[in-house]
């Protein structure tokens, strides 16, 4: 199948839907047995692969709701990723750190810097509303967040929601939320400098401070990071040369505690990255991509029941190919009021959110907009969670749709908890598949519907989770055959029906001095009407890892492991399944300076991800951070 546009053929995957299959190794399928961190869910899937620290009980996240709420009160499933582990992890892009966390595959065409996607419950990329800092982050070209150029090195906090999230944020949400933080200021002056080193002549440095003084806090940071890279394709027709890149990287975050009623905030992410990819025999060209988050808020707390926020948020997605021509520049812009009411067990919230969507897109220069209004309604107490959201949006292009969802927690005892949910969503059409020579302005948005039902256990070092879920959408929009547009090559059209149906199980537990942790994905993401898999996703994934402290050290292994996928639509050209095993290491060496030592991909296994595209074997990294306690 050909893709229409550069980005979207390196994505092939965006436009494109269907299979994967086989079945996961053994050590995979222990994860399911393999206890982890303490609190890690009785209302949220913990964070289970990679050494990732259990977030405690009482830890808020705003994910679920777009309000703070208790880890122990969420009804839906929730993952969180803090520094410490993305530290840990030693990962070299977003995507990478993702893909080790319940629920996530991955896909990549080469490596770091290059198209990367995402693959939420086996949903596709542009399923997943991703926000940083509460600014939206999406390509109205692709579709779906570019998540190759977001820093990982900038990140502090990651919450992963899982499944369907229309009726809270509006177009997009079919898959789950991704919400971003930056760090922010506390009270102090804390300088942080790190330095790292890797084969394939990898460099990163990082350096920041944050702190907060009387009403002021602050935080800004600072990322550079190099590599000579690896021949991303060793196939006929293609330079087999190094396909390096560079990733440079800013943000700043500052606050203002105007009186104890009102806070003023200022967010800002920057990144430019430059990688290459081979166009071809001779042809060597580069991926320039550059994007911005921009958030202004203010916040009041008028009450002990009664708040409110008033945003304003400005993204843009700029990528571009040289030598090859092409260039794709998306602006969003987002402006939204929150109400929030508190009172005993219950909680009221209304919201009112306008998106602005612009994009350049040669000959295309175009925009569109969304109006929405949400309520929410949350009850807890006496072991009972009850959650019900309902949203109606109205786009320039199409007109009005409306979402909702409801969803019940019940604890069973103070350990076990069970819950239940339904949900609606909806994804517009992006501009370039209305607008472009291969768009068809008449296509109707992409609709979901979900089912789910989840167990929770946590009882001190030990946490288990079961959800099973089936998410079904409609007027699933594909490049298809000639029809109403402008080419003879395509266009696009709500031709398909598609089924995002599994089990994912996760569990930690202490044995001894050893932490065990795993997760365990079984699905079966398949389109209705062809019964066939959808492309590059496998029925089988998951991880198991094991660490512990000897000696002053954190010693740690993981094994990733993925079952077999097809790289097309006709559920041709197998890609292989793959068994991953990662070691890492860390220390105090001083009272200031911590050592990392990480190895992955330890038995340089040879796979893809993409057909005809290489990952970088096995990969070792060392590196340093001064941060002065």
């Amino acid at each position: 199948m050909k893709y229409p546009t550069p980005r979207a053929r390196k994505q092939a995957l965006s436009l494109s839907l269907r299979p994967g299959l086989l079945a996961l190794a053994t050590t995979g399928l222990c994860a399911m047995y393999a206890p982890a961190s303490a609190q890690t869910s009785a209302a949220g899937t913990a964070l289970l692969a990679q050494n990732l620290r259990a977030p405690s009980m009482s830890e808020t996240v705003v994910t679920a709701t777009r309000t703070e709420q208790p880890l122990s009160d969420l009804v839906a499933d929730v993952s969180i990723v803090d520094r410490e582990s993305i530290e840990r992890s030693g990962a070299t892009g977003l995507g990478d750190l993702l893909a080790r966390l319940p629920g996530v595959e991955m896909s990549r065409n080469g490596g770091p810097g290059n198209a990367t996607s995402l693959f939420l419950r086996g949903a596709e990329t542009r399923f997943t509303a991703v926000y940083i800092d509460g600014v939206r982050m999406d390509s109205q070209s692709t579709g779906g967040a570019a998540w190759e150029a977001i820093p990982l090195g900038l990140i502090d906090r990651i919450e992963v929601l899982r499944g369907p999230a229309g009726a809270v944020y509006g177009s997009d949400a079919l898959g789950g939320v991704i919400q971003i933080f930056t760090k922010r200021g506390e009270k102090g002056f804390a300088p942080f400098a790190s330095v790292g080193v890797g084969n394939r002549g990898t460099t990163k440095l990082e350096a920041g401070m944050s702190g907060a003084s009387g009403t002021v806090d602050y935080a800004l940071g600072l990322l550079r990071e190099d590599s000579d890279g690896f021949n991303a394709r060793p196939i006929a027709g293609q330079n087999p040369d190094k396909d390096g890149y560079r990733n440079t990287a800013g943000n700043a975050r500052v606050g203002v505690q105007l009186n104890a009623v009102h806070r003023l905030e200022g967010t800002l992410m920057v990144g430019d990255t430059n990688s290459g990819y081979d166009n071809g025999l001779g042809k060597d060209d580069r991926n320039l991509h550059t994007m911005h988050a921009l958030g202004l808020n203010w916040q009041a707390q008028w009450s002990s029941a009664y708040k409110t926020r008033l945003s304003f948020t400005d993204s843009r997605d700029e990528y571009e190919t040289t030598p090859s021509v092409y260039l794709s520049d998306t602006r969003l812009r987002g402006y939204l009021f929150q109400n929030e009411w508190r009172q005993g067990a219950h909680q009221f919230t209304a919201a009112l959110e306008r998106r602005e969507d612009h994009l350049e897109n040669n000959p295309i220069d175009r925009d569109r907009s969304q109006n929405g209004v949400a309520l929410g309604y949350g009850y807890n107490a006496g072991g009972h969670t009850v959650q019900i959201n309902v949203r109606h949006d109205n786009d320039s292009e199409f007109g009005g749709k409306g979402t909702g969802s409801v969803a019940y927690g019940y604890a069973i005892t103070p350990q076990w908890r069970a819950t239940a949910s339904v949900g609606t969503a909806f994804r517009a059409p992006t501009l370039y598949q209305r607008f472009s020579q291969y768009g068809v302005g008449s296509l109707r948005p992409e609709t979901a519907r979900n089912a789910e039902l989840g167990v929770r256990y946590a009882q001190g070092s030990s946490s288990f989770s079961a959800v099973a879920f089936r998410n079904r959408v409609r007027d699933l929009i594909l490049f298809a055959g000639a029809g109403p547009c402008v080419s003879t090559f395509g266009c696009y059209a709500n031709t398909a029906r598609a089924e995002y149906k599994g089990v994912t199980l996760a569990a930690s537990h202490r044995v001894g001095a050893v932490q065990l942790h795993g997760s365990l994905d079984l699905q079966r993401p398949r389109d209705l009407d062809t019964g066939k898999q959808l492309a590059r996703r496998a029925k089988h994934h998951g991880t198991f890892g094991a660490d512990t402290l000897v000696a002053g050290w954190t010693l740690g292994a993981e094994v990733q492991a993925s079952g077999r996928r097809y790289d097309t639509v006709a559920n041709t050209n197998v890609l292989g399944g793959y068994t991953l095993v990662n070691l890492y290491a860390s220390t105090r060496i001083a009272r200031d300076y911590t050592l990392l030592a990480r190895v992955d991909n330890l038995a340089d296994k040879d796979y893809q991800l993409a057909r005809t595209y290489a990952t970088p074997g096995r990969t070792v990294f060392v590196g340093l951070k001064w941060a002065p306690q």
